[in-house]
């Protein structure tokens, strides 16, 4: 075993194989960007090196400054971690060279690999089923238009080289497909420096089904299961789990058989994960080999009671598979979902910003964090905004499924938005319960997910309640202060002299601005808002109503029109957050006079950066005719490309930016003539 590793990577995976490495009482030496100075990775380490700028092509793509802080710290041995070079055969090469051991396979089973071309021809040799289609090395247009025709449609395009995802194009006509090819070969060029794509069938209603592998340098290769991972947004896996609930103990041994057979075919040694198609009749396809540990990986550590890191790490030191296949038992069921700062209202736009506040359910034995950052830390544009990993483990899948609605129910994120309201809409629908889904489900059926009910009576009702109450708690402490504590101009009813005693409150939630006027006290309430009256009797706030902490947690206890009603709640002077135990809402408070203004933007007559990028593509000039929904440029941000349209149709006036800009959120990029 070594004594020394570097972990070329940041974030939560740096943290998970620094948990792994102490625990065997092996050292830890961290890289780190000008960015990530006060990362959790780099406190947690025992050590911590910089290796320069934010952006990854300038740190943690620098495999020549990653192996000098090898060199001069000693280290013995690198894990690549997942994302950045962790499937760069030259950097493994490389690793190797200097002397090293690189904790993951040999560069040349990552070229058999990385090109999913060759991967798929080389499959195919080895008896693995693969879906019918073209990798060819001919990638003229009208050779791919072509073959596209011989295949059908639909047809997938995807980069041959990468994954997450990007490259991938679904097609479902000729006319469709070179807008497609083209999107896709620069989306692939951008990303992954090289623009081939291969075609294959698409499969209707497909599931994504991956077995984890593992081989070691003396030959040996097995399956440590399943996990199911078709709970998919633009090919991004949202939520994950294992067992699979479609896969049947026949299904599960031919598909582990047959990941077995593809880790043999190149000689694989260490972790990877053989990813399948599965169509709804149970024919299974290969997709891929990714060659590192998956993000998704905790579900398998928890149904096997295995930690795959330090698989990794014994078997890049040389030693055999600890298990044999007859020896991997799994049991219950485990369930993972990705807590990340993006907003499904606009989207899913990353979101970057300070985390002003960061809860999260304590760990236990149903309930497992992976996170690299703690409240206080900064969600950067540079890198993906995934704040934490949720796992959770129970007997069966139904008890899995309520121990992560409850532990959702105890997450909250305030800075950057984030998608947990979209989570715990998501592991309640009838698609994830009766486990149904298919990888295209989400992008069908995705107002399901992320529909704001402005309307919700109950919850405005359940906010102004709980605003009426701070107030009155407020007024009540000023008094107390104050050298008259009897005045009635103490009183917290709302009482002046020559009118009925009322109170006028503005919430807003999202976009949607609710007015709400108020009679009574002390609990007893009479709320209207848009013609439309709730009586509220007994309401209690129980738990911190004043407290010089921001968003004090307590709860809110009252009858509305008679029903008894709990929700919890966080609440400061400006904000107030509800929960009933399946959804949750956030309001702020607005003064009641003030005015609402649009942005800059409102007009129609401008298009700005939703967030910091880079511009990768102008296409309108000056004085251009454009109509509304016309892409006019293309910027690449948080790891991914956002298309921005024109607002209405109209004429440019003026174009602000340049291919390869690096602009600011809210910078205007183009203008329209009024």
């Amino acid at each position: 075993m070594f004594d020394k590793i570097l972990i070329a990577n940041r974030g939560e995976i740096a943290c998970r194989v620094i948990r792994t490495a102490r625990r065997l009482g092996i050292a830890t030496v961290a890289v780190y960007s000008e960015a990530d100075a006060d990362a959790q990775h780099v406190r947690l380490a025992d050590e911590a090196w910089p290796i320069g700028g934010p952006r990854p092509q300038d740190s943690y793509l620098r495999g020549d400054a990653i192996l000098e802080v090898a060199r001069r710290s000693g280290a013995q041995a690198v894990h690549p971690g997942y994302g950045f070079l962790s499937e760069n055969a030259d950097f493994a090469d490389a690793v190797k060279a200097a002397g090293l051991a690189f904790i993951g396979p040999s560069g040349d089973s990552m070229r058999r690999m990385g090109s999913k071309a060759g991967a798929k021809d080389l499959m195919q040799a080895a008896g693995v089923p693969v879906v019918p289609g073209y990798t060819g090395e001919d990638q003229s247009p009208d050779l791919l238009a072509r073959e596209a025709a011989r295949i059908g449609f639909p047809l997938m395009i995807k980069a041959a080289h990468g994954g997450g995802g990007k490259g991938m194009r679904i097609v479902r006509g000729a006319d469709e497909f070179l807008p497609n090819l083209e999107s896709c070969q620069r989306e692939a060029k951008s990303a992954f420096g090289r623009d081939r794509v291969l075609l294959e069938r698409y499969i209707e209603s497909p599931r994504h089904i991956e077995i984890q592998v593992f081989g070691d340098a003396h030959g040996n290769a097995i399956h440590l299961g399943e996990r199911e991972c078709s709970a998919q947004r633009r090919y991004q896996k949202v939520l994950e789990e294992s067992p699979s609930p479609f896969v049947t103990p026949e299904l599960r041994a031919a598909m582990g058989a047959a990941a077995v057979q593809a880790a043999h075919a190149i000689d694989y040694a260490n972790a990877g994960t053989v990813e399948f198609i599965v169509a709804p009749s149970g024919e299974f396809f290969f997709m891929e080999i990714n060659t590192r540990l998956q993000v998704e990986h905790p579900v398998t550590e928890l149904v096997t009671g295995l930690d795959l890191v330090e698989w990794q790490l014994r078997i890049a030191g040389g030693e055999p598979l600890p298990l044999a296949q007859g020896d991997i038992v799994q049991h219950g069921h485990a369930i993972e979902v990705r807590l990340y700062a993006e907003d499904p209202a606009a989207g899913f736009l990353p979101g970057s910003g300070r985390l002003e506040r960061l809860r999260l359910p304590a760990p236990s034995p149903h309930v497992r964090i992976d996170s690299g950052v703690v409240e206080g830390d900064t969600v950067t544009i540079f890198y993906d905004p995934m704040i934490a990993k949720l796992i959770v483990w129970d007997e069966d899948r139904p008890r899995a499924l309520a121990r992560l609605r409850e532990a959702l129910a105890q997450c909250g994120i305030e800075g950057p938005k984030s998608n947990i309201a979209f989570l715990e809409r998501l592991v309640r629908h009838p698609a994830i319960v009766d486990a149904s889904i298919d990888t295209g489900y989400l992008d069908r059926h995705l107002d399901d997910f992320t529909a704001i009910d402005a309307g919700d009576a109950g919850p405005v009702a359940a906010a102004a309640t709980v605003a009426l109450l701070r107030d009155e708690a407020a007024t009540r402490a000023g008094a107390r202060r104050s050298g008259d504590p009897s005045s009635p101009w103490a009183i917290a009813d709302g009482w002046r002299l020559g009118r009925a005693g009322h109170r006028r409150l503005v919430l807003r939630l999202g976009d949607v601005r609710h007015e709400v006027t108020a009679h009574g006290a002390n609990g007893e309430y009479r709320i209207e808002r848009d013609g439309i009256t709730t009586s509220v009797s007994g309401a209690r706030l129980d738990g911190p109503v004043l407290t010089d902490s921001p968003l004090a947690e307590s709860s809110l206890t009252a009858r509305f029109d008679e029903r008894g009603r709990r929700y919890r709640i966080e609440a400061d002077a400006s904000r107030i957050l509800l929960h009933d135990g399946e959804r949750r809402w956030r309001y702020e408070r607005v003064p009641a006079y003030q005015a609402e203004h649009t942005g800059a933007d409102g007009s129609g007559d401008q298009v700005v950066a939703p967030m910091p990028g880079r511009i990768v593509l102008v296409r309108v000039a000056g004085g251009d005719s454009v109509v509304q929904g016309q892409e006019l440029l293309v910027m690449e941000a948080m790891k991914m490309e956002l298309s921005l349209k024109a607002p209405r149709d109209g004429v440019v006036a003026q174009v602000r930016a340049t291919q390869g800009e690096f602009v600011d959120a809210d910078a205007s990029l183009v203008v329209l003539e009024t």
